[in-house]
């Protein structure tokens, strides 16, 4: 029995077994983990879809909503009290959230004197926006922010060192003014100096001749001196998606240049981790058929957004059926470092959209950062 511990000292010195890559970073696979997820809602006659998550301060109570429907449709609203472990059954709403037109949107916004809301956008034309200021209690109607609309309304909202906000959204011509056309996308800007309650007439930062970017995802550098947008390619021409910098606040932002193709895709939606790692969630549409439109995540830094170069760690999380119609996702970390992310996609063959949730611990995401497992 000499040679059993040979054995061991040579499997030790071999180190972890190398995981398989695609778009030059390792990707780890987790589609088969059923025990992680939990179902949030299904309804086998009916499309759910495009789910929006907050978590309050409290680290516990998060709020839900989502639309019956591929977008528009009347938007569904539920609480968690343990941190997306457990919801509730459909709260009531104000009657008008029956007649969204776009995904509804849910972001914390807190005004020059501590007063906190959650406010909910939903898009076309024009742009309406609904307010809690007892943490999602009560709720107002949908009222219009100003005469203007836009698509994915809003895909990102941003605190500014004044303490105001900046929130992005796209159009494409058709709901930008009443009675609007299809053409060129543009990226715009609109902001808040009284914790979300009244709106700035927008302002266009981002177009591009060649390329449909959309659906801004925006993070600011761990220094704070910086903001990085990560913008959906909607023509596909360019197989890649782009990243787009600012370091005025917002005000103005570079030329857009390619992200590292391991995350090309839809609905980028970013959060740090607690080691400092940055973590983006999106609907995966690079030219690997194998993956497009499934449920992915990518872990690296933000330094990766400015490389062009392969980096960073990707998760498969789960397989949607349908080639694209995936993952508008909610990501919430909390505060033991675990991460709640939320959202919707066909994950059955035959089946419409449904709500999915999983949880991905402080520790193993820590591993996946560092590249061990």
């Amino acid at each position: 029995m000499g040679w059993l511990p040979a054995l061991v000292l040579l499997a030790a010195c071999a180190g972890p077994p190398e995981l398989p890559t695609r778009y030059g970073v390792p990707e780890i696979d987790l589609t088969a983990d059923t025990d992680r997820r939990s179902v949030v809602d299904q309804d086998t006659a009916q499309y759910l879809g495009h789910p929006s998550t907050v978590l309050l301060e409290d680290g516990r109570t998060m709020l839900l909503a989502y639309p019956e429907g591929h977008g528009r449709g009347a938007v569904v609203y539920r609480r968690s009290h343990d941190a997306g472990r457990t919801w509730s059954d459909r709260l009531p709403v104000p009657d008008n959230w029956s007649t969204s037109q776009e995904v509804p949107t849910l972001y914390r916004v807190v005004d020059p004197n501590g007063v906190r809301r959650v406010i909910m956008f939903s898009g076309l034309y024009p742009i309406r926006m609904a307010v809690s200021e007892d943490d999602g209690g009560y709720w107002s109607a949908l009222e219009p922010i100003g005469d203007f609309g836009g698509i994915v309304a809003m895909s990102s909202v941003e605190r500014l060192k004044d303490g105001s906000y900046m929130a992005f959204f796209h159009d494409d011509g058709r709901f930008f003014a009443e009675g609007g056309e299809a053409g060129q996308f543009r990226v715009y800007t609109t902001a808040s100096d009284d914790g979300g309650l009244t709106w700035s007439a927008p302002r266009e930062i981002l177009t591009h001749p060649d390329l449909d970017l959309c659906e801004p995802g925006v993070v600011r550098s761990p220094d704070g001196d910086e903001l990085a947008m990560l913008l959906r390619e909607n023509s596909r021409a360019s197989g890649r998606s782009f990243v787009s910098f600012s370091q005025d606040e917002g005000q103005t932002w570079s030329e857009p240049q390619l992200l590292p193709e391991a995350l090309t895709g839809d609905r980028h939606t970013l959060r740090y981790l607690t080691d400092g790692s940055l973590l983006v969630v999106f609907r995966d549409m690079g030219t690997d058929e194998t993956t497009r439109g499934d449920w992915l995540s990518w872990i690296g830094s933000y330094e990766d957004l400015h490389a062009q170069e392969p980096a960073g760690t990707r998760l498969r999380l789960m397989d949607n059926t349908n080639p694209w119609d995936s993952t508008y996702p909610g990501v919430e970390v909390l505060p033991n470092g675990d991460v709640v992310t939320t959202t919707y996609g066909h994950w059955g063959e035959g089946l419409p959209p449904y709500i999915v949730s999983i949880r991905l611990t402080a520790e193993e995401l820590a591993g996946y950062s560092t590249g061990r497992q």
